[in-house]
């Protein structure tokens, strides 16, 4: 890589991470930080897709984010979307109840936590273009974005095929700090 593509990548990495500190000590430290560093993701992953243009909805629109998860974790994304945008449009955080429909979002995220209601929300959403960002087992049904904490680390898996069938493109710089990209040429 040259120099110019070295800092592209660490500039990167800043942003979508957060601070690295705060990312290595989300395991230690409980639930606050690790959702802390994961609603700063959510918030900036939305800047790195490019959005059919019905997509998005009319100028002015929010970004949408659905959060299906506990109270206190919506209430995180909220204080991190307050200081967030994505394509130049403020984030609304509409926390979801169990057999909410996800009408009108651009982001569905689903916690470990509701994993028994995921794959139906997947289902759902696949072929709309709503970017799915989860935390759940890799083994199982995820979204085009999943979460998995290594060595203490929150990093994510991007899963393709998904994100091809929902008419979104993501982009390269994201591709290149995923820990894995399923459904990748090589």
């Amino acid at each position: 890589m040259t120099a110019t593509l070295l800092d592209r990548r660490r500039l990167l990495l800043a942003a979508l991470g957060a601070a690295s500190a705060g990312a290595r000590a989300a395991a230690d430290d409980g639930p606050g930080v690790e959702y802390q560093v994961k609603a700063a993701f959510v918030c900036k992953f939305g800047n790195y897709i490019d959005w059919p243009p019905q997509a998005l909805g009319a100028a002015g629109d929010p970004f949408r984010i659905g959060v299906l998860a506990s109270a206190t974790v919506a209430d995180e994304f909220r204080r991190t979307a307050a200081a967030a945008s994505v394509a130049g449009r403020q984030i609304e955080v509409r926390k979801l109840a169990r057999g909410d429909a996800p009408d009108g979002l651009q982001l569905l995220f689903v916690s470990r936590a509701m994993s028994a209601h995921a794959a139906e929300l997947l289902a759902a959403l696949q072929g709309r273009p709503v970017l799915t960002v989860t935390e759940l087992d890799p083994g199982g049904a995820t979204g085009m974005i999943n979460f998995v904490v290594v060595e203490d680390k929150v990093r994510f898996d991007i899963l393709l095929p998904t994100l091809a069938q929902s008419g979104l493109k993501i982009s390269v710089r994201l591709l290149s700090v995923a820990r894995r990209v399923e459904g990748a040429r090589t």
